[in-house]
């Protein structure tokens, strides 16, 4: 490695953010499960939030606008470290979600 290059090491994101984003996420689900989803915090990593969508939520084509208008929109105004909400890709297997549309 040269002088010029700058190693860049991932800060360990803390149990407490996790908490909170945890949180935010059971605040919403109960109006996501009103349609019969869910929502499942898959990961997050430098300020970037990602989602799983289940029932009948995943392969749903408002899933993207959902997850854009809404559950971005909260999380981001209720936790200063989140800057963006994206949707993990669903499974074709209907075994792991019988209920997506195909």
């Amino acid at each position: 490695m040269s002088e010029n290059q700058e190693t860049v090491t991932e800060q360990p994101v803390s149990a407490d953010l996790l908490e909170r984003i945890e949180a935010t996420i059971n605040r919403i689900r109960p109006y996501i499960r009103q349609d019969g989803g869910d929502i499942q915090l898959v990961d997050y990593k430098d300020g970037v939030v990602t989602v799983r969508m289940l029932g009948a939520c995943a392969g749903c084509f408002m899933a993207n606008a959902d997850i854009s208008e809404g559950v971005q929109a909260i999380l981001i105004d209720e936790i200063p470290e989140v800057t963006k909400v994206v949707m993990e890709e669903a499974s074709l297997d209907p075994a792991e979600n019988p209920f997506m549309y195909y």
